[in-house]
């Protein structure tokens, strides 16, 4: 089950790049979030894919599944849902101030 979280983490990765690398602000922002969801998974795999009762001591003390990197993976989706809504409403804006989202022209022309 590992290796297929890893790859479907390499998928995550491959394409998030392959989307921040082109020259529409749209799939910049889809980029990200591509990559954002790749380190979820890769957090839920570091933190090995197990299966055991609830984290309460008591008669299975032994096989409680540990809390902390669903924590840390719930924390991580609110902050990435924050700042990719960030960054649409920006886009939106600088779509309607330019009339674009193509990268080289939002550039602008003092940096060429």
């Amino acid at each position: 089950m590992e290796l297929y979280m890893s790859l479907a983490i390499g998928v995550l990765f491959t394409v998030g790049v392959y989307l921040i690398l082109s020259k529409s602000l749209l799939r910049i922002i889809l980029g990200t979030s591509f990559i954002t969801h790749g380190v979820h998974l890769l957090l839920l795999t570091m933190s090995r894919l197990k299966t055991g009762a609830a984290p309460l001591l008591g008669e299975q003390a032994e096989s409680y599944v540990d809390p902390l990197p669903q924590a840390l993976i719930l924390t991580s989706i609110v902050i990435s849902f924050g700042v990719t809504s960030f960054f649409i409403v920006l886009a939106y804006k600088a779509y309607q101030k330019l009339g674009t989202d193509d990268m080289e022209q939002l550039r602008g022309e003092q940096n060429e």
